[in-house]
């Protein structure tokens, strides 16, 4: 990971479509892409974990630096 980056996992056979993470996200790093999240701007995540506290499957985790 680059200096400030975080890791976003996202598990697709996890996730069940709901969108939730992306609505959450305040800086619209996630996107719905043929109906599952992906990290469009990754670069953009300041690491809030909304999207990881949100999601009702745990199909989503963020890695910070330590």
């Amino acid at each position: 990971m680059e200096n400030g980056m975080k890791q976003i996992t996202i598990h697709r056979d996890w996730c069940k479509q709901c969108g939730i993470c992306a609505s959450f996200c305040p800086k619209k790093v996630l996107e719905l892409v043929k109906g599952y999240p992906e990290a469009v701007r990754p670069e953009d995540c300041i690491g809030c974990m909304l999207c990881e506290m949100r999601c009702p499957d745990f199909a989503i985790s963020v890695k910070t630096e330590d």
